[in-house]
């Protein structure tokens, strides 16, 4: 898949504007909010794609959305499918609706809460390193029906190990995917998506 920036430029403004009253991404990291952050949460979609597997409806809950990552983005090109974004950090999420609002994304539902007070089930979960895999698993375990689509970078077997361990996950129904076979820049070596299959 190809992701036009032209097409991304009004929420790349927002985040900007927003970021400077509450800060949700590291100010010397704004020039690359489309490629670090953008890019990176559309990792999930071109996944979904290379699989087969990219949703034309359903749900999807970012958990730890921050100020919109990934739901946002992938709100964005997946019209048909219902996000709900949660943050527990109330201004987090202050930021992520004003973007949702300013996109009018009608398909985005953003809620400052916990993890553990969130009932499911939504069809997909997603998130972008909020935590390790094994402190992540029992915050959404029996919450989905069709997997995890986890954003983490660097040595993630061991964590992976150690929730399979833990929790009795089948290893077999889990793919590391490297973004880099995607997008070719340094930027993205040793990130990966991480999806944990029903």
């Amino acid at each position: 898949m190809k992701f036009e920036e032209s097409y991304f430029a009004g929420a790349v403004a927002l985040w900007t504007e927003w970021n400077g009253k509450i800060n949700v991404i590291s100010r010397k990291d704004m020039e690359n909010v489309f490629t670090h952050h953008v890019l990176h949460s559309l990792a999930i979609a071109e996944y979904l794609s290379v699989q087969g597997l990219l949703p034309d409806s359903g749900t999807v809950l970012d958990l730890g959305t921050g100020g919109g990552f990934p739901g946002i983005p992938l709100a964005m090109v997946m019209p048909g499918v219902d996000f709900t974004l949660c943050d527990s950090i109330g201004k987090k999420i202050k930021v992520a609706q004003a973007v949702a609002d300013g996109l009018d994304l009608k398909n985005v539902r953003c809620v400052n809460a916990r993890a553990e007070t969130i009932t499911g089930p939504f069809d997909w979960i997603v998130s972008r390193a909020v935590t390790s895999l094994d402190n992540f698993y029992p915050w959404v375990r029996g919450k989905f029906t069709k997997g995890i689509l986890y954003l983490k970078g660097g040595d993630v077997n061991p964590e992976i190990s150690e929730m399979c361990r833990h929790y009795k996950v089948d290893p077999s129904k889990i793919t590391v995917w490297p973004v880099q076979e995607w997008i070719d820049d340094d930027y993205f070596k040793e990130k990966f998506v991480i999806h944990i299959r029903k």
